[in-house]
């Protein structure tokens, strides 16, 4: 089986599992001649995670993308599992007995990938105090300054070129990421 078909299998594997757990769309958008792919997930399904990081990597590589895949899988988790374990829906955005939604959106252009995961709690994300402190300042106590979790931001910004959010108007927010290219292009084919 040439790597063509080997792809096109491992996307249609993604594509039935995302079926029985999500709600998604992958469409070129001819406005920019990239790639987009919207994925609504709920954060009670104890697959989330999963299926945002397989479904990274489908989208990425059949985009061409391959370089990307790596940070963009590692970004897409550790904001998927912020929502999972930290988002509180607004109380007007509840309903008895729903689940939590996270939107987690995929634009590609040809220099640039847009990370975008959406939740229904609109507080602002907030960084680790550990990444305020200078490693100079610090010094042994690494240990004692950095927490044991909430790191998913920080290795964000680590790995994104920039990372920022947006609330949204139908309330909650959404917490961006965008990677630049290596090279001139991801290998996009043309629309």
């Amino acid at each position: 089986m040439d790597a063509r078909s080997k792809r096109r299998v491992e996307h249609e594997r993604v594509a039935d599992e995302l079926s029985a757990y999500a709600h998604w769309r992958a469409a070129p958008d001819p406005s920019s001649g990239g790639h987009l792919l919207t994925l609504t997930l709920f954060a009670e399904s104890p697959k989330t995670g999963r299926i945002a990081r397989d479904m990274t990597t489908v989208f990425l590589r059949s985009a061409g993308a391959d370089s990307a895949v790596d940070d963009a899988r590692l970004i897409v988790s550790e904001l998927v599992g912020n929502v999972v374990n930290h988002a509180v829906p607004e109380p007007r955005l509840v309903r008895p007995g729903g689940n939590r939604r996270i939107d987690v959106t995929f634009k590609i252009w040809p220099r640039w990938l847009f990370i975008g995961v959406t939740d229904e709690d609109p507080t602002p994300p907030l960084l680790p105090m550990g990444d305020a402190l200078s490693p100079e300042l610090v010094g042994e106590l690494t240990e004692a300054v950095l927490p044991d979790s909430g790191r998913g931001l920080m290795i964000a910004q680590r790995l994104a070129t920039s990372v920022w959010w947006t609330p949204e108007v139908q309330g909650g927010k959404t917490v961006w990421c965008r990677l630049d290219s290596d090279s001139l292009a991801w290998g996009l084919p043309a629309w």
